[in-house]
């Protein structure tokens, strides 16, 4: 038997203390947003990178890609793609973006990950009369719980061949696709079949974390019918609604009116198909947003436009059941920052949006997505812009 002397064993107690006191700060230590913005004065273009149309990666078709999330700490991003099953199982990218002064010189898919229901089933294909199936359109890397936080349009049909209500979803996942969580929705985004709540693709678009994580702000694309109209050729009270979310008790705890602009451009020919709506979100810090506006123009094709949204001042209409029959008094301020139309170069269904890395003389970079919708016509783009303070 070794004796231990009691000096020896009082040390040994103090540095098994000291250990665990440090373990625990450490485990303790707040996880802050990687990006918050005091000032943007400008969002200069470097340059577009354009994966292969139909790219195959691990037996799936790369297309529809819907938005882009950067994680700093693996250098990851995250690709999520609208494809409702009908190709593929629902699924995510990840991908590697080397970046350089010039701007991206390569995209580079490394994983492909199938988002799984809570049963542990892949998402059923769109069909007639169906009950069940998904529509992906944003996601969000969690720094803190490094899980995924996604939105699914669900989905309204309402005619003699189809009736189909599928609410909208936002879903937790882990980064292998496997489900978490699910956070609960206002009763004003339910599918009615009456001309009431969201529109049909006009749901949860975008989506970003706010004040470390803690807080989750989720976009309309285009208003409630109880709000507004869709968005016109001239300025028509477009309102849609952005919700706020409370993560710790999943609860939403505002929401704020945000109007649209007019659409860009009349269509080619009369009758065809314009909108304008919200494709992503990011938070700024300080109560700000970084908007994005996308409209599109049948036979002319597609307008982006940025904007500095300020929720200082904006009334909290929660409670507001219909901004047609009680407006609103004070929207969301909004700035604008960037016309692409102003960069004289071809722009495609950009969707998503995220902050990436910083550049070598320290400026934060501004990455876009574009959705090709695996069409051979559109490209599936990612446009890189300096952010200038």
């Amino acid at each position: 038997m070794v004796r231990i002397s009691s000096h020896f064993r009082t040390s040994l107690i103090l540095l098994f203390a000291v250990l665990v006191l440090s373990g625990c700060a450490s485990r303790n230590v707040a996880v802050k947003q990687p990006v918050l913005l005091t000032s943007v004065s400008q969002l200069k273009y470097l340059n577009t990178y354009v994966l292969p149309y139909n790219q195959a990666f691990a037996n799936t078709t790369v297309g529809g890609l819907s938005s882009i999330d950067f994680d700093p700490k693996s250098n990851t991003y995250y690709l999520i793609s609208d494809d409702r099953s009908h190709i593929n199982p629902a699924r995510f990218y990840t991908a590697k973006i080397d970046i350089s002064a010039k701007g991206i010189d390569q995209v580079t898919i490394t994983g492909v990950h199938t988002m799984l229901q809570k049963d542990g089933s892949s998402y059923p294909q769109l069909t007639k009369h169906a009950t069940r199936t998904t529509d992906p359109e944003g996601m969000r890397y969690n720094g803190i719980t490094h899980q995924l936080t996604w939105t699914s349009e669900g989905d309204r049909i309402v005619s003699p061949e189809d009736t189909t209500l599928i609410d909208p979803t936002i879903t937790v996942i882990s980064t292998n696709g496997k489900y978490i969580d699910s956070i609960p929705l206002p009763d004003n985004l339910r599918m009615r079949l009456t001309e009431s709540g969201p529109r049909r693709n006009g749901v949860l678009e975008g989506l970003t974390f706010a004040n470390d994580f803690k807080t989750l702000f989720v976009n309309l694309e285009e208003p409630l019918y109880q709000d507004g109209p869709r968005a016109g050729l001239v300025r028509n009270k477009a309102f849609v609604r952005i919700y706020q979310f409370d993560l710790k008790n999943k609860k939403n705890t505002a929401q704020y009116a945000y109007e649209l602009e007019p659409i860009a451009l009349p269509p080619a020919k009369e009758g065809a198909e314009i909108n304008n709506g919200i494709p992503d979100i990011l938070w700024l810090g300080d109560d700000r947003l970084l908007v994005t506006e996308r409209a599109y123009s049948g036979g002319k094709g597609t307008n982006l436009k940025v904007f500095m949204a300020d929720l200082k001042g904006a009334d909290n209409i929660i409670n507001l059941k219909s901004m047609i029959k009680t407006p609103v008094s004070h929207p969301i301020k909004k700035k604008l920052l960037l016309n692409m139309d102003d960069l004289g170069i071809y722009i495609d269904n950009i969707e998503g949006a995220t902050f990436g890395p910083k550049l070598p003389n320290g400026h934060q970079t501004l990455i876009f997505a574009a959705d090709n919708n695996f069409n051979p016509k559109e490209e599936a783009q990612f446009m890189i812009f300096e952010v200038i303070p």
